[in-house]
């Protein structure tokens, strides 16, 4: 944990000194800087360090931009951003166009104060390695802006939490009466969003093929 905190501060410090560099070559106004990294690390919480787990200390990932031409300053936003969304906004801001190909979606008019109308209300998230790092079990799940479901399939156990008011996710709420209907709806989304990424679990070691007994016939209720 001290050497995570000490490249934290090393990082901090030497982002201070890029920063100031642009104002006094007079080169921030036009300059975009993004500040990002993978995924968010836990310091102790649910017990544990590292990452990988889709717990929020986990799944978070900052993603911070001065471009002052360009962007408001202090601007905030609650939609949900993903990794994938990086190169099309990149693209979009040097005026290049974003290929078909690509998933995500440009996140710039999100830094310039106007969230599309159809933007994702909910994301997909899978870990493969099983033991992975740390003990970490293979798993995938779906989170909207108030509720995550995930699954690990290996062990076929599910995770339920009311972000809004569980917070710390300190209650799993799979399998307790009345949340028949909330699980079921987040189970379709699961669904939904596992196979709009044409993730048929070809890269699962050692899965179960999909089918009556696989982790898609499960998320069907089968």
């Amino acid at each position: 944990m001290q050497d995570y905190l000490a490249t934290v501060q090393s990082v901090d410090d030497n982002v201070g000194r890029l920063l100031d560099f642009l104002d006094r070559q007079g080169l921030a106004k036009n300059t975009i800087v993004v500040y990002t990294s993978d995924q968010g690390f836990f310091l102790g919480d649910h017990g544990m360090f590292d990452k990988r787990f889709m717990y929020e200390e986990s799944l978070r990932m900052p993603f911070l931009v001065r471009w002052p031409a360009g962007i408001k300053r202090g601007t905030r936003s609650r939609a949900i951003a993903l990794n994938v969304d990086f190169a099309p906004t990149f693209l979009d801001a040097a005026g290049l166009a974003v290929p078909a190909e690509m998933q995500g979606r440009s996140i710039l008019p999100i830094l310039r104060g106007s969230t599309p109308a159809d933007w994702r209300t909910s994301m997909y998230y899978r870990y493969y390695h099983d033991p992975g790092d740390h003990n970490t079990r293979a798993h995938y799940g779906v989170r909207t802006t108030t509720h995550k479901l995930f699954y690990f399939w290996k062990k076929d156990q599910w995770e339920l939490f009311d972000l809004v008011n569980d917070p710390h996710e300190l209650h799993n709420l799979y399998g307790e009466p009345g949340q028949d209907q909330l699980t079921a709806t987040l189970k379709a989304e699961l669904l939904r969003l596992k196979q709009s990424v044409a993730d048929t679990d070809q890269l699962a070691n050692d899965q179960l093929p999909n089918g009556v007994d696989g982790p898609v016939a499960k998320l069907r209720g089968k």
